[in-house]
């Protein structure tokens, strides 16, 4: 694992429990992080990206009136935030398929299951600075690419292409017409 010194970074937590958000606080702090913004929910947290622009997310899965996953989608799609491709890290107690996908869905880049450790999440956010996700752009998704690592050696029919050579081959599949 790598060794960041997060002390510069700054992070938004977003969770309606205020001990819970204590406690993700407490361990940033312990981490050397200073520079950190609390919000009791996805609404609240859309006002304060407008003042606090932050380098990490941490946002609860499960909240009221606005959700994790509603915030995160909302983040990665509106246009009214400044950085919609800030890393999101959900932190939820809720780790079925279900939820984790929806979180996938809506963009997160890491799901973490509370109770969490101060060292899995020091090992989370070293892992969006040290290896950051592409992202992917479409009509229906904003997002970290799901794939982790690209197999740059697949050569199969399921290979994802890149663009401009999905346009040739394109191209010239119609002039063969």
């Amino acid at each position: 694992m790598h060794d960041y010194n997060i002390e510069n970074l700054r992070f938004l937590i977003i969770d309606d429990n205020r001990h819970a958000r204590e406690v993700v606080r407490a361990m940033l702090n312990s981490l050397g992080a200073h520079q950190i913004e609390e919000s009791g929910d996805g609404i609240e947290a859309l006002s304060a990206l407008k003042t606090f622009p932050p380098d990490i997310i941490l946002c609860d899965l499960l909240m009221t009136p606005m959700d994790g996953i509603d915030f995160t989608h909302l983040v990665r799609t509106s246009p009214k935030i400044e950085n919609p491709m800030v890393p999101i890290i959900i932190l939820s107690g809720h780790a079925d398929k279900e939820h984790v996908m929806a979180a996938r869905d809506a963009g997160a880049n890491e799901f973490l299951v509370k109770p969490v450790s101060t060292k899995t999440l020091y090992g989370h956010i070293c892992e969006i600075i040290a290896h950051p996700r592409r992202f992917v752009q479409s009509v229906d998704f904003l997002g970290p690419d799901r794939r982790r690592h690209d197999d740059l050696n697949f050569a199969g029919e399921e290979r994802r292409v890149d663009a401009p050579r999905l346009l040739k081959r394109h191209r010239d599949a119609l002039l063969e017409e």
